[in-house]
């Protein structure tokens, strides 16, 4: 029989240390928007992280990004570019969501642990809340897959803010 402790932490580490790291790769990746703001609003950078902390949402600073991009004085390929980036970063919102707003639970026999949404979502007659999914190996090589891509998109960012010549 094995050990329900050391199997139960090493599931919560499995699932935890892949959660600090996609939380790490998303807000470094995020942060690189304030490189893309300062190039599109013509500002230093110094202004333009003012402005990026003053947006307390990913969702207002991604508006931000795409509205400065589709100003007429912002040549198409450029806002194609810009907007191809936010989309691509939008894209991985809602595993990075899911993993923020979540507890979980672990099988002391050592089944697969489970994610418990600590959100409510409301329905036409009711609400619902408590959803629970397992955090599986299927799960974790999906974020693992997320990571990838979030690191792949800061490449691509920091590729887009020296050709374009945005403020460092």
């Amino acid at each position: 029989m094995p050990n329900t402790a050391s199997t139960e932490k090493e599931a919560l580490d499995n699932i935890l240390l892949r959660v600090g790291r996609l939380n790490y790769t998303w807000t470094n990746t995020e942060s690189l928007f304030i490189h893309v703001i300062a190039g599109l609003a013509n500002m230093d950078k110094e202004t333009a992280v003012v402005v990026f902390l003053t947006l307390n949402t990913t969702a207002a600073r991604l508006d931000l990004v795409d509205r400065l991009s589709k100003l007429p004085r912002v040549p198409e390929a450029e806002r194609n570019t810009v907007t191809g980036l936010t989309r691509r970063f939008r894209k991985e919102s809602r595993l990075r969501n899911k993993y923020n707003h979540c507890i979980y639970s672990f099988d002391p026999e050592g089944g697969t642990p489970l994610t418990i949404m600590m959100r409510i979502a409301d329905r036409k007659d009711a609400i619902v809340m408590g959803k629970q999914e397992p955090a599986g190996e299927d799960e974790l090589k999906h974020i693992d897959e997320t990571i990838q891509r979030l690191t792949q998109l800061n490449l691509d960012i920091w590729a887009v803010i020296r050709e374009r010549g945005y403020p460092l």
